[in-house]
């Protein structure tokens, strides 16, 4: 059962409640060239991407999210970290939603009147706890700096390693949330998101289950700079589908270190395998083995590219013999079984036609766009 909670709307695009499971990402151009911005935003769209967030380091970046904001068409997040007036001006410019980073404005009067404004022009807020920026321990919500090497987060225990009732990361974390939450909510305040996000999955998975418990408020889930996109897919795969499948979750970025659309690409596959979200084309394909009489990784790889541009909710099975074919392909609405010079296509497990094996991929794809 998916955990109950109050939606936030970020632009047009309803997070938590009964929507979707939404898949978002994040540019990783410089905001202030809105040229190369846009252009990145627009390639992310055309993957699916449903919400874009934009770094905010400076005014000059800020002042250039209207322009941003004006080109594109899906909802517009401002990501904020150690100046409030920073997310004074991202408001001012008709920003969708904020992330504010609460172990880096901990000065709970500049909070406030990021919120005042907020709740003005009604723009949600997402209180993004990073273990990478906590505050220092013992100091949440106090002004001043520490060396990360001197504020005490290293040496707490993580997830599965503290000894009952002592103070561990993911204490300090769900603490640091709920600082932030505490004034908006004294503030009348409730539109709101929170993340809890750590490279180790063990500490991410408790943050969350933890404060799941306690609050109404959606989940924006992630794995922290995850790695790349081989092993941060695979460790976000792990972490986020262990969320979600306990039913945590409202709207998730996987954070890799390639092209962002490979984090759009990923985080609907990820969906899509727990069948939260059935958006696009699905794949279904044998690993190969001494059997296949066709080279199936290259067909299974060509078939995933060709499929990219099929907008259609359509599973499709590519196997290699006869062995598996028709029986996976019967949970898939189309499929093909390739042998030595020919194919078999099915739909529903049902075979409809043999091709030769030059004409295989167009019979294929005719079946894919007939349905």
């Amino acid at each position: 059962m998916r955990r109950p909670t109050k939606p936030v709307y970020v632009g047009d695009v309803k997070v938590g409640g009964d929507a979707p499971i939404t898949v978002q990402s994040m540019t990783k151009t410089d905001t202030r060239d809105v040229k190369a911005t846009v252009e990145q935003i627009k390639g992310l769209e055309e993957v699916g991407c449903e919400i874009i967030r934009c770094a905010v380091p400076d005014m000059e970046a800020a002042k250039a999210l209207p322009e941003i904001k004006r080109r594109i068409k899906i909802p517009l997040v401002a990501d904020i970290h150690f100046h409030y007036q920073l997310a004074l001006e991202a408001i001012a410019g008709g920003v969708d939603c904020l992330r504010l980073n609460p172990g880096n404005i901990r000065d709970p009067e500049r909070v406030k009147q990021v919120v005042r404004a907020a709740k003005e022009r009604q723009i949600p807020i997402r209180i993004g706890v990073n273990f990478g920026s906590l505050p220092p321990v013992g100091r949440i919500g106090q002004r001043g700096t520490a060396s990360r090497l001197q504020d005490g987060v290293n040496m707490l225990p993580k997830a599965g390693e503290a000894e009952e009732g002592s103070y561990s990361v993911v204490d300090h974390m769900v603490d640091t949330g709920l600082w932030e939450i505490g004034i908006l909510e004294a503030l009348d305040f409730d539109l709101i998101k929170i993340s809890l996000k750590a490279f180790d999955v063990h500490t991410t998975v408790e943050a969350y289950r933890r404060l799941g418990r306690m609050v109404p408020y959606p989940f924006h889930l992630g794995i922290t700079e995850a790695g790349t996109a081989k092993s941060g897919t695979v460790r976000s795969a792990v972490g986020l589908g262990v969320l979600l499948y306990g039913g945590i979750g409202d709207t998730i970025r996987v954070s890799l270190s390639d092209d962002p659309r490979k984090e759009v690409e990923a985080g609907f596959e990820i969906v899509k395998s727990l069948n939260l979200r059935q958006k696009g084309t699905t794949l279904i394909a044998c690993p190969s083995c001494g059997r296949a009489d066709v080279d199936v990784i290259k067909l299974a790889n060509t078939v995933d590219e060709m499929l990219k541009r099929i907008d259609k909710n359509v599973k499709v099975a590519v196997m290699g013999c006869e062995v598996n074919g028709p029986g996976e392909a019967k949970d898939a609405d189309v499929g093909i079984a390739a042998g030595a010079g020919r194919a078999v296509i099915f739909r529903k497990g049902k075979k409809t036609r043999v091709v030769d094996e030059a004409d295989m991929l167009t019979a294929l794809m005719e079946e894919v766009e007939a349905l």
